[in-house]
């Protein structure tokens, strides 16, 4: 009899539906979705998807990079024209494929952005040749460190 006192009841419960919702369907997401893509318009979950993205990272970079300001729906959910689409790709190459800071791709944003692509791809084809010499002179210098090093090393032991 005591171990009823702690036991409950499985209970159920029917909600009814507001009088005001009776005999209305509510609007298919779908349909918006497919509005929104005939006009090139694309929703956070899908440029997260496209870009292998959380979207939280998306929302996180809308307040970083203040060029990043995807239109909001009258119900406020983020749609993301083409041109922001193409920047999110943008960002994420400069901070995960070149090694840019936040602040550092921010500015590099800034800085580019009035470049025309043939301009920029002259500019980042410059770039990516000066930083394989860097590199490689980097490299040829550590290696010189290092056989100088093994030098010093057989001259101490004599």
């Amino acid at each position: 009899m005591i171990a009823s006192l702690y036991i409950n009841p499985p209970q159920t419960v029917t909600i009814a539906a507001s009088p005001f919702r009776q005999g209305r369907k509510m609007p298919n997401n779908g349909a918006a979705a497919q509005i929104a893509t005939e006009k090139g318009l694309y929703t956070i979950g899908h440029v997260a998807r496209l870009a292998d993205l959380k979207p939280f990272v998306l929302r996180y970079w809308e307040s970083e990079f203040p060029m990043l300001q995807p239109l909001k729906s009258s119900g406020g959910r983020r749609l993301y024209r083409q041109e922001d689409v193409d920047l999110v790709f943008r960002i994420k190459r400069l901070l995960y494929d070149e090694g840019f800071t936040i602040a550092g791709a921010r500015r590099h944003l800034r800085e580019h952005d009035g470049d025309s692509d043939g301009e920029a791809e002259g500019r980042d084809a410059h770039h990516a040749a000066e930083g394989a010499a860097q590199l490689l002179s980097r490299k040829m210098l550590l290696d010189l460190r290092d056989t100088l090093q093994a030098f010093l090393t057989l001259l101490e032991r004599r």
